[in-house]
């Protein structure tokens, strides 16, 4: 039974990429659940808030990033520090009935000047259950002659801190988020685009090398569709195309571009087990056009390159330096650089 052929080359591109949409939308939805729920968008935006606003509430929607204006604040004497460098100072103020913890960067308050009358800071929400701010209220306790659970009921459960406002590791990690999701929005678009349109996939715009990518790709299928010369799982050879449609790549190539094919081997192995090899079929063709066929069986990839070879008599045949320093002699530029700029622009 013959099998048919038709337009198989587009479902391949149509399938591959529709695989390949998965990943960047599952990464995308991930993504926007960690931009809501941790309040990444308040780290960009802060809210601006007045003295009304419970600090409390805001916490627990997220929105712990937030600008404000703050009136008479009092040094406490105390300062967080990392080693010997002073990272913030503690003060202290009133803000809707309530006594707020505030603290501030040492270029704010100058390295803790006593009194600051009027000031407007970008500040984050933090939880007054942090070993810090448990220590800093045990000290002030004992200034005051009181107990810690008095002192506790006097301050707010929140305080604001300045320095924690925007962190590196926090602007790492939007700028992460950022460039990771504008990356998954393109693989999304682009593979969109070529379910729509596979003559725009970058296995036909290499045909581009060789002439129009889509009347070249349209004579492909034709031949593929009327009977192909030879067949394997994934690899076609028509009369004027090699054509692999594998779950790794797609590739299309004029057979009398061609210039170089050879086969090596891997050993697959678990521990100290052997359980199989598998051979990779490379072909080199005109332009600085470089395939690779992975995982495939030997006797498939021997026919392939002996058809290969009666079809153009012009082609090299298996890896040695003769055949590698003529290739680089065609090719006009060192053959490893160009193979390695082929292999970053080859999707797996």
């Amino acid at each position: 039974m013959i099998e048919n052929y038709e337009h198989h080359i587009t479902k391949s591109i149509r399938s591959l990429y529709k695989k390949r949409l998965s990943a960047p939308i599952i990464y995308l939805i991930f993504l926007i659940f960690i931009w809501f729920y941790f309040g990444v968008f308040s780290v960009l935006f802060p809210s601006r808030i007045s003295n009304s606003d419970s600090l409390e509430i805001l916490y627990k929607k997220h929105e712990s990033y937030i600008h404000t204006t703050l009136e008479n604040l009092y040094f406490t004497g105390y300062t967080r520090n990392l080693g010997s460098h002073t990272t913030g100072y503690y003060y202290y103020t009133m803000r809707d009935g309530d006594c707020l913890v505030v603290l501030l960067s040492p270029s704010t308050c100058e390295e803790g000047i006593p009194e600051i009358t009027e000031i407007e800071i970008s500040a984050r929400i933090v939880s007054g259950s942090t070993a810090t701010y448990q220590d800093l209220l045990t000290q002030l306790s004992k200034d005051l002659d009181w107990t810690k659970e008095g002192i506790c009921s006097q301050l707010s459960r929140y305080y604001l801190s300045e320095p924690d406002f925007r962190p590196l590791t926090t602007n790492i990690l939007i700028v992460f988020l950022i460039v990771s999701g504008i990356y998954a929005g393109l693989n999304i678009i682009t593979s969109l685009l070529y379910l729509a349109f596979p003559h725009f996939a970058p296995p036909c715009r290499q045909l581009a090398h060789f002439g129009k990518p889509k009347e070249l790709l349209a004579l492909a299928e034709e031949e593929l569709a009327t009977l192909p010369q030879l067949a394997t799982e994934d690899m076609f050879i028509t009369e004027h195309f090699f054509i692999e449609t594998s779950n790794y790549g797609i590739a299309i190539v004029p057979i009398k571009e061609i210039i170089w094919i050879y086969k090596h081997s891997t050993l697959h192995k678990f521990f100290w087990y052997h359980f199989s090899i598998s051979y990779t079929l490379h072909i080199t063709a005109n332009h600085h056009v470089y395939i690779q066929c992975p995982k495939n069986i030997k006797s498939d990839i021997d026919g392939i390159m002996d058809y290969l070879a009666e079809a153009n008599h012009d082609i090299l045949i298996g890896f040695n330096e003769k055949n590698r320093l003529a290739v680089q002699k065609m090719q006009g530029t060192p053959l490893q650089i160009e193979k390695f700029l082929a292999l970053l622009k080859k999707r797996f």
